[in-house]
């Protein structure tokens, strides 16, 4: 089920990479700021959000987020153990009387309840993060904070991308890697910038982020950060998967300077400014092919 509604349904475009490190929240970050007026940027790394740090942003709001945990009433209750022989994620366990509720286990799929055959079980709120909605410029930047401890990344993700609603562009910046937290955000965006480095472990973490994305069956194509090592193996292997490169950004010391100042490579550096417009204009274009 889409987390966008579809009356007046987003473009969305996803920033992913299938490893920390390789520049995907440069990319989402200079991407929003290139698009200019209406544009929302939603940090969906939920476990570690850094865009904010790059914005100088000004909270706006923030609520709290949970998910649905199970409740027993003991006195309803007749220690049958459906619901933990239901349960997949062993949230529940029964020894003869009422079952033991592991909070932090459940992931709020509310199955127990309906198998509950005496309807011993209702749902109580289970606080797992906030989302904070923020205002710098033309960006508006909504973003989740999961709380320590917790475990359960994708339904605050899902928060999170409900803030996208009321059409225009979305930008996703996706957590790193390849695991639920990047397929809770993936999955129906319009085309998904894959960021990858011209390195060893950039390849081999670029093919698992290319699988993931195929698997979705979502349009995307390669964005490759610090160009200029002379490792062509990206490349080739984008070539022998036909898989299509956007842009490529140069090993150039001055955005790494830049960076390390908390400044966008567009404004530091305005020569990359039409570098990043030609990236969204195809990423716009992909996007509306795929439609």
């Amino acid at each position: 089920m889409s987390a966008f509604p579809q009356q007046n349904r987003p473009r969305v475009i996803a920033v992913a990479s299938g490893k920390g490190g390789t520049g995907k929240t440069t990319v989402s970050l200079n991407l929003a700021r290139t698009a200019g007026a209406g544009v929302r940027l939603l940090d969906c790394d939920v476990e570690e959000p850094n865009a904010h740090l790059f914005l100088k942003a000004e909270l706006l709001a923030e609520e709290t987020a949970g998910i649905p945990v199970p409740r027993v009433d003991p006195a309803l209750c007749d220690g049958c153990g459906e619901c933990a022989r239901f349960c997949a994620y062993n949230a529940l366990a029964c020894f003869g009387g009422p079952p033991l509720v592991f909070q932090d286990m459940c992931h709020g799929c509310g199955g127990c309840m309906k198998v509950c055959p005496r309807g011993a079980i209702t749902e109580k709120d289970h606080r797992i993060g906030v989302v904070e909605t923020l205002r710098a410029g033309d960006i508006t930047l909504v973003q989740g904070r999961l709380d320590v401890g917790r475990a359960m990344a994708p339904p605050l993700i899902h928060a999170v991308k409900r803030h996208a609603a009321g059409g225009g562009l979305v930008i996703l910046d996706a957590p790193p890697g390849t695991s639920c937290p990047v397929i809770a955000t993936l999955r129906d965006a319009d085309v998904v910038v894959l960021v990858t480095e011209p390195t060893p472990f950039g390849l081999n973490d670029l093919a698992l982020a290319v699988d993931t994305v195929r698997t979705l069956d979502r349009p995307f194509g390669v964005v490759v950060n610090r160009m200029g090592s002379g490792d062509t193996r990206v490349h080739d292997y984008c070539a022998r998967e036909n898989v299509p490169v956007y842009a490529e950004i140069p090993d150039d010391r001055r955005i790494a300077e830049a960076y390390s100042r908390g400044e966008l490579i567009v404004d530091a550096l305005p020569e990359y400014r039409p570098l990043f417009a030609a990236l969204l204009e195809t990423a716009l274009a992909r996007a509306e092919g795929a439609a």
